[in-house]
């Protein structure tokens, strides 16, 4: 039989075409995996300065490249420049750190000795029977942990200026990224949802809600986490902790996990001053961290994540630890997001349901 007697097969030719469909996707996503990090802050960029795009476009007569570059100047002095300004100094004071340790002018062996020393009786033996009686062995691992941590910390740090390459391009592939979305991203989302197969009204709600999410935990967790880390940072630099922008940048980093982020710094440190009689320190590093950094977390996350998420602050919160649990620092965007589009496409399904379309 010659091909032009083959009879057309519509519902075979749809099962293929969906296959190819799924194959090549699949196929461009692996090719592009290991990019992910730099394409889906090029893809958020471009989604939290895509207003400005927008309100520079009519002053600039429809201008979409002139726009999208002066966005993008914008992201560059707003977003770049402060990161690499505290990575620099970041990577400084984490050398710092680490050769102080080395050379013995901190001697953290002496810290641990003098917080035991203060322990009370019923602690001490609490300790004793979960098997830390051999002190001086805690000591042996703790101070190789401690030089260990900070040899890896300004190690990380030094990479990011040493292994330009990778960085660069990364950084690279995100800005250039970001401003073909800051200039095509409207007619990419067009296509998109032209493509997506559901009626226009589910199309709609998946988008804003994924849209709004997407805004609101990006903006309301960076906001937060650089507020906290810039009062954690001041408080410790004011107390005489050394270090003080290391540790600033590590709250930073640890608020972005909801409610005991910032508190993984601060309560130690509180706890060290008190136990070596620096009471009053202790004390008062308590009442600004619970009264002021915490404040920030329970006052301002909510307002800035909950509200313009519409999602429970305790699946926010999860979510969030899931997110960064399984795919790193990018979780905290991608946990909520995948939470928030399950609510969207249960809510679709159920009144389709409903109403007799499913």
């Amino acid at each position: 039989m010659s091909s032009d007697e083959i009879k057309p097969n519509p519902p075979l030719e749809k099962r293929v075409l969906l296959l190819l469909v799924l194959g090549v996707s699949l196929a461009l996503g692996w090719i592009l995996l290991p990019f992910f990090g730099a394409i889906l802050w090029g893809a958020i960029i471009a989604l939290l300065f895509a207003p400005l795009y927008r309100w520079l476009l009519p002053r600039l007569k429809q201008r979409r490249t002139t726009a999208a570059l002066l966005t993008l100047l914008a992201v560059l002095l707003i977003v770049v420049l402060p990161f690499a300004l505290v990575t620099a100094s970041l990577a400084r004071e984490a050398a710092l750190v680490y050769q102080h340790i080395q050379t013995g002018e901190w001697n953290p062996a002496q810290y641990l000795r003098s917080v035991f020393d203060a322990l009370p009786a019923w602690m001490a033996s609490l300790l004793n029977d979960f098997g830390f009686s051999d002190f001086d062995a805690l000591q042996r691992r703790l101070v190789a942990a401690l030089g260990q941590g900070s040899q890896f910390i300004a190690t990380q740090a030094f990479s990011i200026g040493l292994n330009t390459f990778d960085f660069g391009a990364n950084l690279v592939i995100t800005l250039y990224l970001a401003f073909f979305l800051i200039r095509d991203g409207r007619g990419v989302a067009i296509a998109v949802r032209d493509a997506i197969p559901l009626a226009a009204e589910h199309k709609r709600e998946l988008a804003g809600k994924f849209i709004t999410v997407v805004r609101a935990t990006v903006k309301g967790n960076l906001l937060v986490a650089a507020i906290q880390g810039l009062l954690g940072g001041l408080a410790f630099w004011y107390l005489g902790v050394g270090a003080a922008l290391l540790w600033g940048v590590l709250m930073a980093f640890l608020s972005l996990l909801p409610a005991v982020g910032a508190a993984l710094v601060w309560v130690p440190v509180a706890a060290f001053f008190v136990m070596t009689g620096a009471i009053g320190k202790g004390l008062g590093l308590v009442a600004y961290g619970v009264l002021v950094i915490g404040l920030v977390d329970n006052l301002l996350r909510p307002i800035l994540v909950g509200k313009d998420t519409r999602m429970p602050d305790y699946l926010v919160m999860i979510t969030t630890l899931g997110g960064m649990a399984v795919f790193g620092i990018n979780g905290f965007v991608i946990g909520p997001a995948i939470a928030a589009m399950f609510i969207a496409v249960w809510h679709i399904y159920v009144v389709a349901r409903a109403s007799g379309e499913a």
